[in-house]
């Protein structure tokens, strides 16, 4: 089934203004959604607006909007307040600087959309996304009255634009305290050995090997409930008890080893037989 534009605008540069198409390039129906019932009669709950101060329920007509400037104080922000700020929807794409390829930190990447040629402007596209090669392009984007930080690179035969966090989004790993006590200076021998490990699980990445086990064994559960069959659980894994680090990378060697020499040894007959021959 061919994907569907979620909305149209132009992708600029400079004076360049190419006509465009969005298209996500995630699929939120591929996770489980659930709703909440009352356990006796399965009706849906609601969700209520309640006072606590006035002990009712709340009509949308009498909520405001308030920020917390102390503990306890708001101050309140009207209609009109967020009106005189939001950016009127322009639906451009504005680039307004470049830089190489691997200059975004992943950490700063929200989502991630396939942009694509709309109409006459399929040999511009195609002219700028060569030119972009190993480039990534970054800008804003006035959108339902909001406006976006974006970036814009090439993917495969198109282009695709990541929205990002702001840097002030991005918390400092400073405020994690814990990361204080990590040392600075570490065993060379632990890390020679750690290195070996790693260096056995290396090769070229396809994330596409890496399955959702929780949901497809949600949707084992599912579809035997609704045919009316027994679900079985999964016997729980008991914790791997904790050892040193030493000893830990000197196990996980000698296991790869042993299983590589398991490996050949069932390979070797068959080896053996076609030399024969």
């Amino acid at each position: 089934m061919a994907a569907r534009a979620t909305w149209k605008g132009f992708l600029k540069i400079s004076l360049v203004t190419i006509p465009i198409k969005v298209f996500p390039a995630t699929e939120s129906s591929a996770s489980i959604s659930f709703n909440q019932l009352h356990a006796d009669c399965q009706t849906r709950i609601q969700q209520r607006k309640w006072c606590p101060s006035c002990a009712r329920e709340v009509p949308n007509s009498e909520i405001v909007k308030g920020y917390e400037f102390e503990k306890g104080r708001y101050v309140l922000l009207s209609d009109e307040d967020f009106e005189n700020v939001r950016p009127a929807s322009t639906r451009v794409i504005d680039l307004v600087q470049f830089a190489d390829g691997s200059s975004i930190d992943p950490m700063y990447v929200d989502r991630t959309y396939y942009l694509a040629p709309d109409g006459a402007g399929v040999n511009a596209y195609a002219v700028l996304r060569e030119g972009m090669k190993r480039k990534v392009g970054v800008g804003k984007l006035a959108l339902y009255g909001r406006e976006y930080l974006v970036a814009v690179r090439p993917y495969a035969h198109g282009l695709v634009m990541h929205t990002l966090h702001h840097a002030g989004e991005i918390r400092s790993i400073d405020v994690v305290d814990e990361l204080n006590s990590v040392p600075t200076i570490v065993s060379a021998a632990e890390v020679k050995l750690a290195r070996q490990v790693i260096s056995v699980f290396e090769r070229p990445l396809d994330l596409a090997d890496f399955t959702d086990e929780y949901r497809a064994g949600l949707q084992r559960i599912i579809e035997a409930k609704i045919a009316g069959e027994e679900t079985v659980g999964v016997a729980p894994v008991a914790p791997a008890p904790v050892v040193d680090l030493l000893t830990a990378l000197k196990k996980s060697l000698e296991e790869v080893s042993a299983t590589r020499k398991r490996s050949v040894k069932v390979v070797a007959p068959a080896a053996a037989k076609r030399r024969r021959a």
